[in-house]
């Protein structure tokens, strides 16, 4: 799954603030408040934390797992290249763009 960590690091990689993250993912700020204040590894309804997954490998995040392959050991989080050698950090912008138009039509 992902850790409270994960998630913070993730969002500063994408120059998110947590009022963004959860527009982004099509939830409420208290629930990515709370998420994000846990410790260690995130609880909470495996549809919501699904949502946060997809929302940030979507922007262009890569959760690193336990033992995935890395210099270092443990969690971690990297921002994704593209083709043209640059990060997805450009193309995220449009997609909250279009995740906090959709979470203000509701």
């Amino acid at each position: 799954m992902i850790t409270s960590q994960q998630m913070r690091a993730a969002r500063a990689l994408l120059g998110l603030d947590q009022r963004q993250m959860a527009a982004l993912a099509g939830l409420s700020l208290p629930t990515i408040q709370r998420m994000e204040a846990s410790d260690g590894q995130v609880r909470g309804v495996v549809d919501t934390l699904v949502k946060v997954m997809t929302a940030l490998e979507g922007a262009g995040i890569e959760l690193l797992g336990e033992n995935a392959p890395s210099s270092g050991v443990g969690r971690g989080v990297r921002l994704r290249e593209t083709t043209k050698g640059k990060s997805g950090a450009h193309s995220q912008s449009l997609l909250y763009v279009k995740a906090a138009a959709k979470a203000t039509q509701r």
